[in-house]
């Protein structure tokens, strides 16, 4: 028996699991991580590289590889601090994780999404994720493990100079 089997799981465990998921892998290079006690601003935690800055995480996930996902603007305003985990569960395979900086979504395509709709619809403006087997290429830049140990490297970098300066 495999223990992928995603469709045995509500969206609520979906979501959940994914969250934890990212949580531990954030905890795994070394980053602490805050949850919020309640996710009213479309954030689900933030993280911290020793003394960084904080990193403010909003979560994602779809049960396969193409789909749409959205964050509505007003709780999801691009900056360096501000990034989108996305788990992607294939059934029978382990996730597929990504961290996507927000400031991708300023410069629009189609994968990136800005939707803006006007006051005749119910919707509000969103900033989206079109994953489609054609689009899917322009996502694998984001693959978590490449995209944290990055952070790591920048954070490391900064502390080193830090260091040397502090000795002159």
């Amino acid at each position: 028996m495999s223990r992928y089997i995603w469709s045995k799981l509500n969206k609520l465990q979906v979501g959940t699991f994914v969250e934890y998921y990212i949580k531990m892998e954030f905890a795994m290079y070394g980053f602490q991580v805050y949850t919020s006690e309640v996710d009213d601003r479309g954030l689900d935690f933030v993280a911290r590289y020793k003394k960084s800055d904080f990193l403010s995480i909003q979560v994602k996930s779809l049960r396969k590889e193409t789909g749409y996902v959205f964050m509505t603007k007003n709780n999801f305003e691009p900056n360096p601090n501000l990034y989108l985990a996305l788990g992607l569960l294939n059934e029978g395979d382990m996730p597929k994780l990504y961290l996507i900086p927000s400031t991708v979504w300023l410069e629009p395509n189609p994968l990136f999404i800005s939707r803006d709709y006007g006051e005749d619809y119910k919707s509000k403006p969103e900033w989206g994720l079109n994953l489609s087997k054609k689009n899917m290429h322009m996502l694998e830049p984001y693959q978590f493990d490449n995209m944290i140990q990055s952070l790591v490297d920048s954070y490391e970098l900064k502390i080193a100079s830090n260091t040397s300066e502090s000795l002159v």
